[in-house]
């Protein structure tokens, strides 16, 4: 069973990604009203898109240790180079 700060924790990165997911909506909008250019959203996914890929990374690893019966809180945001890797 989750202690509540494991619970919470998972929470918080939920919301992270749930933000990041909207932010990438807004920035696509800003595109099709002519509010930025295309070099300007493509800049900003990109970024978007290395975190959101972190924040999935670290709720995987907690999830995992948790599972395993370890601290979730060990894990780490790992550097966006390193989980580029794990794509499929």
């Amino acid at each position: 069973m989750q202690q509540p700060n494991d619970a919470s924790a998972e929470h918080a990165i939920l919301g992270r990604i749930n933000q990041m997911v909207a932010d990438e909506k807004a920035l696509r909008d800003l595109l099709a009203n002519g509010g930025i250019d295309g070099s300007t959203e493509r800049e900003r996914l990109d970024a978007l898109e290395r975190e959101l890929d972190q924040c999935w990374d670290l709720l995987r690893q907690r999830r995992a240790l948790l599972e395993a019966g370890e601290d979730p809180g060990t894990a780490r945001v790992r550097p966006s180079s390193t989980i580029e890797g794990y794509r499929s």
